[in-house]
Formats: structure tokens, C-alpha cells, sequence
């Protein structure tokens, strides 16, 4: 019975009574995703066309990434899977889906053959559960699975699940996620981990050299940027104790612009894509480290940057933008130290491209201790009440913390259209 009359019946079954949505499943059909070597390279197909993947990582604003230029979005998990892919079917989108392989610093023994096996065949049941969804585009095994491991192990499995995907589901290629990438592990995925169809890397500052980089470490094969995003919280500048300085969301906008366009743009031959990090809103380090938007959903200039690489054009509406954000005079690479319950200045200086009137609010964090590896959850610290006065066009005076101990001092510039600009400044109260 094909699917016309299927759907017939069961819109007749469901007029009578007789029937409920639900009783009469429609399989779903796969859309065939397969990497294709030629001549000049390598390339993704999808349903038999070229598809480039304009990416972001999350499954927030799934409407807002589609008008922007974006055609798919990246999972680290199968979790609340089903919705997601229905979710991105709806706006046009795909979805690398992110398989559940546990990485040894959260506690997994590859030695454990029992433990392997376990994993395997839950993941085996993902796979079975979701092949068949026309939004997925591709497998990702695991999440930086290299990040601080020391058995190498954990490759066999990748393997071992890869291959099982293959027999399984011959319509969507499969890869793993590296954090960064090193010589060891390319020499032992190009040896032992063959069934991978392309590697996947997430990196950061390092994007703009990552075509080198892939080069010199021997991987010819085709590879994805999984994750790519501002300076990471380990590789910029950190305060003298050890308070790592984050760029503001305008400093990020020109740097999200010129790595893109000194990678993805420049290797064409090998790179199939990348997913932009992150296309919602996270504590890591910072409220506003990675996240492209603010709790509420506004949007920062980094978003602006995003549709122009997409799109080739930028929003009719722009973002604030943050020339320059200093406490006490000094800047956030400054060391800036303060004295408890003293009165100081903070000041920012942001215009508005569309000249759109713009009102500012600032909030002091205690600086973030709890802090994760490799994405890890993060709780954001309690934000602390402080009394503070405007005096000026985005300057304010303030009274500093009575309590030693490291903060931050942040300010949201927003032009009431759901635009943002973002800043912080780490500070040190010392007695």
C-alpha cells in the first residue's frame, strides 16, 4: 500500500472515529547524505546536489538561523532527538546528530568490554530510531573524545560503532569530534579508525590556521569544523590571577569574520562546512563567552557578522557597537585592582550603526569557580546587588565590593530591538 492510500484511510478513519492520530504510522523517508571525492576534492551531497553545510551549534531560534542563511544545526546528544529533527525539518534545516559515546574524563573505562558493548548497543538503538528522518544529515560519535584521555582504546569503539553504522544505515555518513587536533591522533585514526567518512574539529583561536594545520598533521581526507567560535577562554589573555579576558561581542564580530573567511573560504577542497558556536545562550567562564545571544535572545553583532557570511548581506537592523569599555581608566587586560567599598568609574563607549537609541545595564558576578572541561556544565555565579549612579551617556559610579575576592563587572548596550552589545571587565578587590 503505498503512502497516498495509507493517508487516505487514515484521514477517513480518523473523520468516523474510528481512528486516532498516531495509530497509522507514516515511515519516514531518508534523504541520501553521502561524501563524494573528485577530481578537486571532496564533497558533501545531499539527495544528489551539492550541500555545503552553513551551520550553527544548538537547536535554539531554529526560524531565526534559517531566514539568516543557515541550513543546518549541530547536536551533541540524541536527547529530546525526534523534536529536534521535526523542529528542523519544519524550517528547511538538518541536523548532525550528535551519538552518546561517553569520553574517558567523565569516567569511562575502555578496558571495560562489558561497558563497551553496553555503549555500542544503545547507540546502535539511536541509530535504528533515527536513520530514517529526512532532516539528518550525518553522525557525530562522541564530543572531543581526545580531550585529556589517555587510552587509546576509545578509537576502537569509534570504530566499532562507525562500521556498525554502515550496515545499518548506508544513507548518512558518520565521523567523530576531536577538540583541536594533534599528530597522534590523526596517525591513529588514519590507521585504525577507517571507517569514518570525515573527521570533525572543533577549535577556536586556531581556526584561521586550521587548513595548515590539517596539512602538515597528514589528514588528506575530507574533514568539518564542528565548532568554531571567539578566542577560547585557554588561549587568550588571563588576569594576573588567573581571570581569563573575553573579547567583547564587537572584538568577536571582526574575529568570527576574518577566521571564516581565512578557513572555510580558503579550503574548499577538503572542508564540507562548520557549525558556528553557539547559536543560543551558556555559562561557560562568562554568561556571554560563546553564546551569540543573551538569555532573553537578544542578538549580538556576532549574529550580524553570521548572516553576512551566509547571505552575503547584512540585517536592515544592526547591532551596537562597542568601541571601548574601561573600569577605574584601565581596560580588561589591565590587571585592574580595586579597593573594597571605594567609589570608581566605569565607561563605555558604543554607538548604534542605525542610530537607534540605546540604554545600558550593568551587572557585577563574582568570578566564576565551578567551572567545566570541554563544555561542561557550568552554574552562573549569583549575580551581587551593588549601588551604582549614571553620570553620563553609558558612565556610571560605582561602589565596590566590601569582600576581597575576584569579579566582573559586565554591560549589556541594547537598542531596544532586540540587538545587544556585550562587555566585561574583570576586577580584583584587594584590601
Amino acid at each position: 500500500m503505498n503512502r497516498n492510500i495509507v493517508r487516505a484511510v487514515l484521514f477517513a478513519c480518523l473523520l468516523s472515529g474510528t481512528a486516532r492520530a498516531g495509530d497509522f504510522p507514516i515511515k519516514q523517508q531518508a534523504v541520501k547524505v553521502e561524501v563524494v571525492k573528485s577530481g578537486v576534492g571532496y564533497q558533501l551531497f545531499r539527495n544528489g546536489k551539492p550541500y555545503y553545510v552553513k551551520g550553527a551549534g544548538g537547536n535554539n531560534y531554529l526560524s531565526r538561523l534559517a531566514s539568516y542563511g543557515g541550513n543546518s544545526i549541530r547536536t551533541w546528544s540524541t536527547q529530546n532527538a525526534q523534536q529536534i529533527l521535526d523542529s528542523a525539518q519544519k524550517h528547511g534545516l538538518t541536523v548532525l546528530m550528535g551519538l552518546p559515546a561517553v569520553p574517558e574524563r567523565h569516567g569511562f573505562d575502555y578496558n571495560d568490554e562489558e561497558a563497551v558493548l553496553k555503549q555500542f548497543n544503545k547507540i546502535k538503538a539511536e541509530v535504528i530510531k533515527y536513520k530514517d528522518h529526512p532532516a539528518l544529515l550525518a553522525w557525530g560519535i562522541g564530543n572531543e573524545l581526545n580531550l585529556s584521555y589517555k587510552n587509546p582504546k576509545v578509537w576502537d569503539a569509534v570504530e566499532e560503532i562507525a562500521k556498525m553504522i554502515h550496515e545499518i544505515d548506508p544513507n548518512h555518513p558518520a565521523s567523530t569530534v576531536l577538540a583541536g587536533i594533534n599528530k597522534s591522533e590523526i596517525d591513529y585514526i588514519k590507521s585504525k579508525t577507517t571507517s569514518l567518512d570525515f573527521l570533525s574539529i572543533n577549535t577556536y583561536g586556531g581556526l584561521a590556521g586550521l587548513p595548515d594545520r590539517v596539512t602538515e598533521l597528514g589528514w588528506t581526507g575530507p574533514y568539518m569544523v564542528t565548532e568554531w567560535g571567539p578566542t577560547g577562554h585557554w588561549e587568550g589573555l588571563s588576569t594576573q590571577w588567573n581571570a581569563p579576558v573575553e573579547e567583547t561581542s564587537s572584538e568577536k564580530a571582526a574575529v568570527y569574520k576574518s577566521r571564516y573567511s581565512y578557513s572555510m573560504e580558503k579550503d574548499n577542497s577538503r572542508c564540507l562546512g562548520s557549525y558556528v558556536f553557539l547559536w543560543g545562550q551558556k555559562q561557560e567562564r562568562t554568561p556571554t563567552w560563546y553564546g551569540l545571544f543573551t538569555e532573553k535572545g537578544e542578538e549580538s553583532e556576532v549574529v550580524d557578522v553570521m548572516q553576512y557570511l551566509w547571505k552575503g548581506e547584512y540585517p536592515a537592523n544592526k547591532a551596537p557597537h562597542i568601541y571601548s569599555f574601561q573600569l577605574d581608566g584601565k581596560k580588561a587586560n589591565l590587571n585592574v585592582k580595586l579597593k573594597p567599598a571605594e567609589t570608581y568609574t566605569a565607561k563605555v563607549l558604543a554607538i548604534d550603526p542605525d542610530n537607534d537609541k540605546t540604554s545600558y545595564d550593568w551587572e557585577l558576578l563574582p568570578e566564576a569557580t565551578k567551572v567545566g572541561e570541554g563544555g561542561d556544565h557550568e552554574d552562573k555565579p549569583i549575580a551581587r546587588s551593588f549601588q551604582f549612579r549614571q553620570i553620563g551617556k553609558g558612565t556610571i559610579s560605582f561602589s565596590s565590593p566590601e569582600k576581597e575576592g575576584a569579579y566582573r563587572l559586565f554591560v549589556y548596550v541594547r537598542d531596544g530591538k532586540n540587538k545587544v552589545a556585550t562587555a566585561n571587565i574583570p576586577f580584583y578587590v584587594n584590601p
